[in-house]
């Protein structure tokens, strides 16, 4: 991969790894489009993304802080014991990404063979791309959508955390399977969305962090090269952090329309380029 494809494959993850469009399925598309015509590879999109969720964390810095603090300060044991409630609303979401990162770490590590191969077959991503593109539109339509933050339940913390594990699928998105469960659940859409930036935290640096030090002398990370997997990371969080604050503010006063639409369109534009022979549905390397 040159510097200026390394570039474009920044900016590909920072655009679309917080809406829910799926950035693994842009990464995996955008990667066949390109000279090389190559399979980026799921290491290179789990480590670019530890680019894309420093700009989460950076952004939501005062929540984590309050958060962590609160937890610690509710534990009934170590030198903070005591000097919160354990049933303060921080502590208590301290607790709720630790449960609903539970789902995506152990699937992750079981299914990781078919998450770095037969997941990643574009036949499969456009699949995805229309069919949970389509529960999102279905979803935040039928949603009543009054449920805050504070009015989150351990049932409801673990589907939040099983519909993020989704996202091991190329094209399902993370964001937009963690979303469509809130809106299902009666959660607003700004609640549904902050949610899902805190659950990633946990998730998304440690499944980036696993990637970079298991694979980063792999074949597939190799391919790409150490140096284009820097560039791409730095970029992602830098246009990864203005997304974030467009995102949040587009979404307390529009639909998810334009992105249900925009799934919709994707999907079609991949089976009509494996129809035509210019992609490939598996990497040329599997084939």
């Amino acid at each position: 991969m040159t510097w200026w494809e390394a570039i474009i494959m920044g900016l590909v993850q920072g655009l679309t790894e917080f809406l829910p469009i799926s950035s693994s399925a842009h990464l995996r598309i955008v990667g066949e489009l390109l000279p090389g015509g190559e399979d980026p590879g799921a290491a290179f999109t789990a480590i670019t993304q530890i680019g894309t969720e420093t700009a989460v964390v950076i952004y939501f810095r005062r929540d984590i802080v309050r958060i962590v603090k609160a937890w610690f300060g509710a534990l009934p044991v170590g030198p903070w014991k005591g000097t919160v409630s354990r049933d303060d609303p921080d502590a208590r979401m301290g607790w709720f990404v630790i449960a609903g990162s539970v789902p995506i770490v152990v699937l992750g590590l079981l299914f990781e063979e078919s998450i770095d191969h037969t997941f990643r077959n574009l036949y499969l991503t456009a699949m995805t791309l229309a069919g949970f593109g389509l529960l999102l539109g279905l979803a935040d339509r039928i949603s009543r959508r009054v449920r805050t933050l504070d009015q989150l339940t351990w049932p409801h913390a673990l589907i939040f955390g099983f519909a993020q594990a989704m996202a091991l699928v190329p094209g399902v998105s993370r964001s937009g399977g963690t979303i469509t469960a809130g809106l299902l659940m009666g959660y607003t859409r700004e609640a549904a969305a902050r949610y899902s930036f805190l659950l990633a935290i946990p998730a998304v640096l440690g499944s980036g962090f696993y990637k970079l030090f298991t694979d980063a002398v792999d074949a597939d990370t190799a391919a790409v090269g150490p140096l284009a997997t820097v560039i791409a990371t730095v970029i992602a969080f830098a246009v990864g952090y203005v997304v974030i604050i467009w995102f949040l503010r587009l979404v307390s006063t529009h639909s998810y329309l334009p992105f249900v639409v925009y799934r919709l369109v994707l999907a079609a534009v991949v089976v009509a380029l494996l129809g035509a022979g210019v992609i490939d549905a598996v990497p040329a390397t599997e084939s």
